[in-house]
C-alpha cells in the first residue's frame, strides 16, 4: 500500500470517526426522518418510509402532509409529516391515550378528514374491552397532528357478532354529505367479510340511519377476506377501493369496484387485482389515494419479498402514481427504480 493510499485511508478514517462521533453526542430530540431521497431532487425510490408504518393514509392540511398508520414503536397512532410525499419525519403519536372502554396494544388503521380549520376527526381502530372484539372509535383535535382525544363512552361501531369492526375511513362527497367505510372483521370467527358504509352526523362523532352492505370477498384472488375500503371519485364515477386476502401473504392485494352512491350497488372491476406483488415488493395494499398538483397517488404498504410478516423491517410505505384509462385506474407499481417526484 503507497503512502498516498494510506493518507487517504486514514483521512476517510477520521471523517467516519468524526461523524460517528457526533452521532453518539445526540441527544434524541431531533425529529427522526424515515426515508432519504438521495442526491437527485428530481426522483424518488420506493419506500418512502423504511420501518413498519403499516395501513398509511395521509391528508393535506396547508403545504404540509399528515400521514397516519397502526401502532408502531410504542406509539398507539404513530404520525409523520412531510412537505413532499416522499421524505417523511416522525412527528410523535397522535393520539397518546386511548378511552377508558378501550385496550392498548391493537390500535389499527386510523384515518383522519378535515371538517373545518381547528376541527380534525380521527377514525381508529382499537381493542374494545367489553366486546373482546376490535371496535371503531372516533376522535377529534384542533390540529391535523393531534393529539386526537376520544371523550365517547364506548365505540362507534363493534360488531362483536360479526367478529368486530376495523378498518374505517371517512369520506365527504361532493354533495357535502359525511360517510363511514368500514369492514366487520369477520375472518376472524370464520363468517363473511362485509365493507359496510353509513352516514355520519355534520359533525362526524355519531352515525346516522342504518348501515349498508356493499361488499363480500367473492373472487379467487380475494381469499377470505377483503378490508382496508376507501372512496375516491374520479370524473364523476365513485370507485370503492379495497385490499383482500391474507395481510402476511404475497397474495395480498389491492382491487376496487365502481359504486352507484356510497350506499351501492357496487360492481368489482373484472381487471382485479390492480396492484399485487412483484420482484420489488410483497402482499401490497391496505391503501390511500392522494391528489397532488392535478396526479393522483397510491400510498399502501408492502413487505420486503420473502419477509412478509416480518416486523424488521416490517410494512414499509410506497408510494406509486395512479393514471386513468378510460376512467380506469392503472397503478404503476410496486417500483423499486427511480421515479419522478410528485
Amino acid at each position: 500500500m503507497t503512502r498516498t493510499t494510506a493518507r487517504r485511508r486514514g483521512a476517510a478514517a477520521s471523517v467516519l470517526a468524526a461523524a460517528l462521533l457526533v452521532a453518539g453526542c445526540s441527544d434524541g430530540t431531533e425529529p427522526t426522518p424515515t426515508t432519504s431521497s438521495g442526491s437527485d431532487s428530481s426522483v424518488f425510490t420506493n419506500p418512502v418510509v423504511k420501518t413498519d408504518a403499516p395501513d398509511p393514509q395521509a391528508i393535506q392540511v396547508g403545504d404540509t402532509w399528515y400521514l397516519f398508520h397502526t401502532n408502531s414503536g410504542g406509539r398507539n397512532v404513530p404520525v409523520l409529516t412531510s412537505t413532499d410525499l416522499v421524505d417523511w419525519t416522525e412527528a410523535g403519536d397522535a393520539l397518546p391515550t386511548l378511552p377508558d372502554w378501550a385496550d392498548a396494544g391493537k390500535t389499527w388503521a386510523p384515518e383522519a378528514i378535515q371538517l373545518a380549520p381547528d376541527r380534525f376527526l380521527l377514525y381508529y381502530t382499537v381493542a374494545g374491552r367489553e366486546s373482546g372484539r376490535q371496535c371503531v372509535g372516533r376522535a377529534v383535535a384542533s390540529a391535523p397532528q393531534g393529539p386526537y382525544s376520544d371523550d365517547a363512552a364506548g365505540p362507534l361501531i363493534c360488531q362483536a357478532d360479526l367478529g368486530g369492526a376495523i378498518d374505517a375511513s371517512p369520506y365527504r362527497d361532493t354533495d357535502g354529505s359525511l360517510w363511514l367505510l368500514w369492514k366487520n372483521d369477520g375472518n376472524a370467527i370464520g363468517v363473511d367479510t362485509w365493507l359496510w358504509s353509513q352516514r355520519l352526523a355534520d359533525d362526524g362523532l355519531t352515525l346516522v340511519g342504518e348501515p349498508t352492505k356493499l361488499l363480500k370477498q367473492t373472487e379467487p384472488w380475494e381469499g377470505t377476506l377483503i378490508e382496508g375500503p376507501f372512496f375516491h371519485r374520479q370524473d364523476g364515477r365513485l370507485l370503492l377501493f379495497f385490499a383482500a386476502n391474507a395481510y402476511d401473504r404475497a397474495e395480498y392485494a389491492e382491487g376496487y369496484a365502481v359504486c352507484e352512491g356510497p350506499t351501492g350497488p357496487c360492481v368489482k372491476a373484472t381487471e382485479n387485482p390492480i396492484l399485487k406483488s412483484n420482484g420489488a415488493a410483497s402482499g401490497p395494499g391496505h391503501a390511500s389515494m392522494v391528489v397532488r398538483d392535478g396526479r393522483t397517488w397510491l400510498l399502501y404498504h408492502a413487505w420486503p419479498p420473502g419477509q412478509e410478516g416480518s416486523t424488521d423491517p416490517g410494512r414499509q410505505v410506497w408510494l406509486d402514481e395512479v393514471t386513468w384509462v378510460d376512467g380506469k385506474p392503472v397503478v404503476k407499481g410496486p417500483t423499486a427504480t427511480p421515479q419522478p417526484r410528485p
